[in-house]
């Protein structure tokens, strides 16, 4: 591949590639690793269990050689899935059109990272004082799994940063603090029976249910009463019930029963105060009453994924730079989460700013507006520039 590609040859390519979380990424890895090697930027990935998913983290050193500090780029390589969706074109052949890219992955956030990409061979022809990395992560989509694994990397080889950029989709405005996110799966576990003979059977599916409801009413509490902070379109922690499965035929008490929820928590709150009183009440009251019916009746809960909250300082010199850069002095905060409390956490000052727009990624037709990477091209240089 060609060392010179322009960021809408390089979304071309990203955007070719089916990196749907449930599949590999490792081809989009080695395409940006090959290219980069091809121009003496040393790359290191770290891989999941399995070695089918990959993040890389490359430097492209100051001027005199200088590895050490400096600002990084911020990506994620996977996408969400196209199942069940109406596009109006393939989703992974990108497809101009009027003053948009469509395709899975245009938005959020391929666009960044075919940005960056396309600059490396500038960025390398600069008289920088300070380095630029590249970190590009895997199964964001899914709970942040794998930036996990190339940030604890970054501890063992002593790499300091100054400060992060990451590009998810803000349409070029600064983010400086976004919601922590909590991925939990419950199997509750009775005891299975024709539904002739209800008391010899422990229904897994009304239990579950009950807890459901504690969940629901939790939720409510937290809308009805705070933690508030009006900069966030949805200006309180979040909890909610997403997906369930149980019982196995309509005569049959249901002995399992399966459901997964979520929350979003605030900044300041801990998400595990919001996980303790969902404990609690499990403990103190509804296992007690499940147990009544099936002393072997259980209730596991396992915690399948988490990114923290961001809450980027305002005296951080890259909160200072990206905000003269943008010119953009608004606060803004935002409900959904990204990578940057992971980096924020490992005590790297991070802010979250990306070309597209969030209504957009995930959808049918994602797109991306032409200007919007011309802007983030715009910026990136004078990112690098201000080095």
């Amino acid at each position: 591949m060609s060392t010179t590609l322009s960021k809408e040859d390089w979304l071309a390519t990203l955007v070719g590639m089916d990196t749907t979380s449930r599949n590999s990424n490792m081809g989009l890895i080695e395409t940006v690793r090959d290219a980069l090697s091809a121009q003496g930027v040393d790359c290191w990935l770290t891989t999941d269990e399995k070695g089918a998913k990959a993040n890389l983290f490359a430097t492209l050193p100051a001027a005199d050689g200088q590895t050490q500090g400096g600002v990084a780029l911020s990506g994620h390589t996977d996408v969400v899935p196209v199942d069940g969706q109406d596009w109006n074109s393939d989703p992974f052949v990108l497809s101009p059109s009027k003053d948009r890219f469509y395709g899975r992955g245009t938005c959020d956030m391929k666009g960044f990272i075919a940005t960056a990409m396309a600059l490396v061979p500038e960025f390398l022809q600069q008289n920088r004082k300070k380095p630029i990395h590249l970190a590009f992560s895997y199964d964001e989509e899914v709970g942040c799994a794998g930036a996990p694994f190339m940030l604890r990397e970054l501890q063992k080889r002593n790499q300091k940063i100054d400060g992060c950029v990451v590009g998810e989709p803000t349409g070029m405005r600064v983010v400086v603090a976004h919601k922590g996110i909590n991925l939990f799966t419950c199997r509750v576990h009775g005891k299975a029976a024709h539904s002739s003979l209800t008391p010899f059977g422990c229904n897994a599916i009304e239990h579950a249910a009950r807890l459901i409801c504690h969940i629901r009413d939790l939720a409510d509490h937290y809308r009805d009463t705070g933690p508030y902070d009006k900069h966030y379109d949805v200006a309180y922690s979040t909890i909610t019930t997403n997906k369930i499965q149980g019982g196995i035929a309509v005569n049959t008490i249901p002995g399992e029963c399966q459901f997964n929820y979520e929350f979003r928590n605030l900044p300041g709150m801990p998400g595990e105060q919001i996980q303790a009183k969902i404990q609690e009440y499990v403990n103190n009251e509804l296992l007690p009453r499940m147990q009544k019916e099936f002393p072997d009746a259980r209730i596991d809960i396992s915690a399948d994924a988490s990114a923290p909250p961001l809450e980027a300082s305002e005296q951080a010199a890259i909160t200072e730079l990206v905000r003269a850069l943008t010119q953009d002095k608004e606060t803004r905060k935002v409900a959904y989460g990204t990578e940057a409390g992971l980096f924020q956490e490992l005590g790297i000052p991070t802010i979250v700013c990306g070309p597209g727009m969030i209504e957009q990624a995930h959808k049918p037709d994602e797109f991306v507006e032409f200007s919007q990477l011309n802007d983030c091209e715009n910026f990136l240089r004078k990112l690098s520039a201000s080095l």
